[in-house]
């Protein structure tokens, strides 16, 4: 039996459902699902995303999935009683991609597909509008140039441009139908010139050149760039969907629109989106024509209106969700085009969560799975000092499409937005309107500002995403790209000066603002009532949530009281890491250690280290004082030496240019030679590769003296702690470890002054020493080190440098193109290579835990806050993790979730739907919903 390439849906019958997103991809099984549903779908069919990747492979589409194509255009024509591009009631299709996740705008369409020379007068007829005809048909010469023939879309609207300026218009909906005609034939002429070819007048070859488009679509570049910073598989590839066309541009009972079932910003119950009179669905995302609000459709037309409430609300109970859709009226008759998933923000996300949880909608477990942990972050985005902010006038004003504050350089292009960004300048990406080719520069700016588009343009849905502040539609804006300057209001600007942008007002300031903590932040700060935030209060509820369900613990990494502190108000159960090194980088303290580690005789050594016990003893008290029980890991010095020693080049030029200068003699030939001497140390101690030299245990193997010295501040400041009541639980952690040998001989130390210190306080207390495992050796050899060690923590940062031969700090140069290129899957100083890195990790808990059965581990380098990495540390059975303290609540979400995927999240997802399906409703009644929404 033949495999099944092509799936029909529309006039009452589907032959797929949402359950078939891989395959149909989400335009497609959303069009199924919402035809078994009994929503008002335009027929059509889909082609499966089994048919891209054989495309990407081959260049070709099977022959098989040809004559099923065929097959199913046949099938169409009979529903709709008409032909493709033929006969007296010429049928037209639109042809859009559709991947299983949701790609918005990276993917190609073309609409209006099967106008020709031949069938316009029919349809013209058959419409009885022939101005309508002729604006369908120079869109189709347009998208169709564009997408399948690769004619710069610039010249078609440059031709576009040109016309309405000659007949005085802003808006193409006011082009006369003579001037439509004539665009249409310079059109033509446009695709002539660039092809050598006349337009196609064929409807199944441009039916064909369009399924072909939307494949070759998958691996254009905006559409890689887009997966690499959303790590979308590459072998997904995308479904194409063929349907029936209806009209928004038929006139003024026509419109066309976009929405969603709520905020996609604020996660507010509302119907909340955009229309257009007269247009078709490309020109409310495209910034050509400013769209209204969804609101303003009730007074245009009312039982359109109504009749698209009742469904937006049945099918976001259907699928428990909140939904994002498309919607063409066509002479007064509402049509659903697609639904699926709403994009939205951080803060939206959690409070639709939480929401839908108290109507009975999700359940707990749904609402923990369904936000992604980074999104966390966007509730941690700064926001402008009030009194700074009230100062600055504000020359600007546009939709507030993605909430945050930012201020930055101002950039004009997404290639400008890199290179500056690469130098280490914050930018604010200015543009009259992003497209998906602008995504690379998005991602390294710290805000977006557009001048045409609404609140569900490209800048918008793309920053929402991204967690970026976003203002669109800025009418004052005018760029002037040839200068490289812009104008806001009666305000001007050039590329580089300084702008400000408020995502959640949508103002816009010439100036650089400073920022401060935003709403869920300055509760914990305990600068805000929790009382005062509801956004506080559905972070909270999810996060109490995630807790139940996690198994493993989370901790942080903190130096200090005030990053613990902060890190317990995360959430955080303890310290995984102190980097002890990061205690003396103040400017009164730089000197003493710089004092320690240039001494020559251990005696001197001693000297320096007895002034650096009380500052020490001092910190490690502010810890347990804060943790107050929790556990804290301490690591002992870990500094490359170079980060606290003076340059030596810098000393070698001060001593030429005194040499130079003659002066040296008296209190200069003594300063002469302290330099002098000085610059022959920095030099006997300096390394040709300082990561991984001379640091560490191998520093203290030599001088243990300054182990001793730490561990003696350690015990101390517990002895301390536990005399005023406090519960202490310290951790010694020595790094570097790849030999057992060195671990036992630091344990030793440790333990010959923890005796001493209980001695001379006259107390006993717990204490474990433990390694870091960041070297290949160490995790081979867990089996041995775990006979010293009583826990390890991974130091994956340094394991992932040793395990690849990588410069964490050099590969930025070579690592991006590996990851565009698919040499890795994903940056492994992001998130962790599971292969290599992963596989050593695997070997050294098995083989650790095989010597010592109640083996702690936990990890405690950055990994440890990126979703993927915190997943993999559930699979391999660690303790904890620890991260950044704005990284916990990301930490304590993905842990949750791996246990809801080790449970069979999907099984539970569809159990749930499943028993929604049971009670959708089969019409809009006000009294069985909570929604506020405008009537």
């Amino acid at each position: 039996m033949a495999r099944k390439y092509v799936y029909a849906f529309g006039a009452g019958a589907a032959e797929g459902d949402e359950t078939m997103k891989e395959l149909l991809g989400g335009k497609g099984a959303g069009l199924a699902e919402m035809t078994n549903a009994g929503i008002p779908v335009p027929p059509g069919f889909t082609i499966t995303t089994e048919v891209c990747n054989f495309y990407r492979e081959t260049g070709k589409i099977p022959a098989e999935a040809q004559r099923q194509i065929d097959e199913h255009l046949a099938l169409l024509e009979e529903r709709m009683e008409s032909t493709l591009g033929a006969g007296q009631r010429p049928l037209l299709v639109s042809v859009r991609s559709g991947a299983a996740i949701s790609m918005p705008g990276m993917l190609d369409t073309v609409l209006n597909l099967g106008l020709n020379d031949k069938c316009i007068s029919a349809l013209a007829t058959m419409s009885n509008n022939a101005r309508f005809v002729q604006d369908a048909y120079r869109r189709l010469i347009q998208m169709y140039g564009d997408v399948v023939l690769n004619v710069d879309h610039t010249a078609f609207e440059k031709i576009l441009s040109q016309h309405r300026r000659k007949q005085r218009v802003k808006s193409d909906s006011d082009l006369s139908l003579a001037t439509l005609k004539e665009i249409v034939r310079a059109y033509k002429r446009l695709v002539r010139s660039n092809t050598k070819k006349a337009f196609p007048q064929d409807p199944r070859v441009q039916l064909l050149g369009a399924v072909d488009a939307v494949f070759r679509s998958w691996n254009n570049e905006r559409a890689r760039r887009y997966r690499q910073l959303n790590e979308i598989p590459e072998h997904l590839g995308t479904a194409c969907t063929v349907q029936a066309m209806v009209f928004g541009n038929r006139g003024d009972r026509s419109a066309t629109g976009v929405g969603f079932t709520r905020s996609p910003a604020t996660g507010e119950q509302q119907f909340y989106g955009e229309f257009l009179v007269n247009a078709q669905g490309e020109d409310v995302v495209a910034g050509i024509r400013t769209p209204r609000p969804l609101a303003e459709l009730e007074k245009l037309m009312p039982s359109s209106y109504r009749a698209l409430v009742q469904i937006a609300l049945r099918l976001e109970r259907h699928y428990g969700d909140m939904q994002d859709f498309e919607f063409t009226i066509d002479d007064g008759e509402l049509f659903m085009l697609q639904t699926r998933t709403g994009k939205r923000t951080g803060p939206a996300a959690v409070r639709t969560a939480t929401e839908m949880v108290d109507e009975g909608l999700i359940t707990r477990e749904e609402a923990v799975i369904r936000v992604e942990p980074v999104q966390l972050l966007q509730l941690l985005h700064p926001v402008f000092e009030p009194k700074q902010r009230a100062a600055q006038p504000v020359v600007a004003s546009g939709l507030n499409a993605s909430p945050g504050a930012a201020s930055g350089r101002i950039v004009l292009t997404a290639e400008a937005a890199v290179t500056r960004s690469k130098k280490g300048e914050k930018v604010v990406l200015v543009r009259h309107e992003t497209s998906p080719d602008d995504v690379h520069g998005m991602a390294v700016s710290a805000g977006l500002l557009t001048a045409a588009g609404g609140m569900t343009s490209h800048a918008a849905v793309v920053g929402r995403q991204m967690g970026k502040p976003a203002v669109v539609g800025c009418d004052s804006l005018r760029i002037d790209a040839a200068r490289k300057r812009i104008r806001l209001g009666n305000k001007e600007a050039a590329e580089g000066d300084w702008l400000s942008i408020d995502g959640s007002t949508g103002s816009v300031m010439l100036a650089q603002l400073p920022t401060m903590p935003p709403e869920v932040v300055q509760v914990i700060i305990g600068e805000l009532s929790p009382d005062d935030s509801e956004l506080y209060q559905s972070f909270k509820r999810l996060l109490d949530w995630a807790d139940l369900i996690r198994r493993l613990r989370v901790r942080a990494n903190a130096d200090t009281g005030d990053d613990a502190r902060l890190a317990l108000a995360f959430g955080a159960e303890g310290i995984g890491l102190c980097r002890t090194e990061h205690m003396f980088f103040s400017d009164d303290r730089v000197a003493k250690m710089q004092a320690m580690i240039l001494a020559r005789t251990p005696a001197q050594r001693r000297r320096a280290l007895k002034r650096l016990l009380p500052l020490q003893r001092k910190d490690f008290i502010e810890l347990f004082r804060e943790m107050d029980g929790g556990a804290v890991t301490i690591r002992t010095l870990d500094p490359p030496l170079h980060e606290f020693l003076p340059s030596a080049s810098d000393l070698r030029v001060q001593i030429e240019l005194m040499k130079a200068s003659g002066k040296t003699r008296g209190k200069n030939k003594t300063k002469l030679a302290e330099l002098t001497a000085l610059y022959e140390r920095v030099e006997e101690l300096t390394e040709f590769n300082p990561m991984l030299g001379w640091r560490g245990c191998r520093l203290t193997m030599i001088y243990p003296e300054i182990v001793e010295m730490q561990a003696r501040a350690v015990l101390e400041a517990a002895a301390h702690c536990i005399a005023k009541g406090i519960k202490v639980e310290p951790e010694i952690m020595i790094p570097l470890v790849g030999h057992v040998e060195e671990l036992r001989r630091h344990k030793e130390v440790v333990d010959r002054t923890a005796e001493l210190v209980m001695q001379e306080k006259r107390v006993q207390f717990a204490y474990k020493v433990g390694t870091m495992i960041e070297v290949p050796r160490g995790a081979l050899t867990a089996d041995e080190i775990a006979e010293a060690a009583e826990f390890f923590s991974f130091g994956t940062n340094d394991l992932t440098q040793t395990t690849f031969g990588f410069s964490r700090d050099d590969s930025g140069r070579f690592l991006g193109h590996y990851v565009e290129t698919g040499v890795l899957p994903r940056n492994p100083f992001v998130s962790i290579d599971r292969c290599g890195v992963g596989q050593l990790m695997e070997i050294a808990v098995e083989r650790g835990r095989s010597t010592r059965h109640n083996l702690k581990v936990g990890i405690c380098g950055e990994h440890g806050g990126d979703p993927q990495s915190v997943g993999f540390c559930h699979d391999l059975g660690l303790d904890y993790v620890s991260c950044s303290p704005y990284r916990v609540p990301v930490a304590r979400l993905a842990a949750a979730q791996a246990v809801l995927h080790e449970r069979g999240v999907e099984a539970i997802t569809a159990r749930a739907q499943k028993n929604r399906r049971g009670k959708i409703p089969p019409a809009y009644h006000e009294s069985a919903t909570r929604r506020r929404w405008p009537r």
